[in-house]
């Protein structure tokens, strides 16, 4: 999920598509938060690890 948002983020700089940064930012920073709660150890959606 980071790598999909930095991949919008990279995709609506480079296009000036407002929609697809603000898509991005959100799948970064949701994907981030998952990533933390996995790494601390509180399940995920039911899962140990989120991968």
């Amino acid at each position: 999920m980071i790598v999909l948002g930095v991949i919008l983020l990279i995709i609506g700089f480079l296009t000036g598509i407002a929609i697809l940064w603000t898509i991005g930012i959100i799948l970064a920073v949701i994907g981030a938060i998952l990533w933390v709660l996995g790494a601390m150890g509180h399940a995920v959606a039911g899962r140990k690890h989120y991968w």
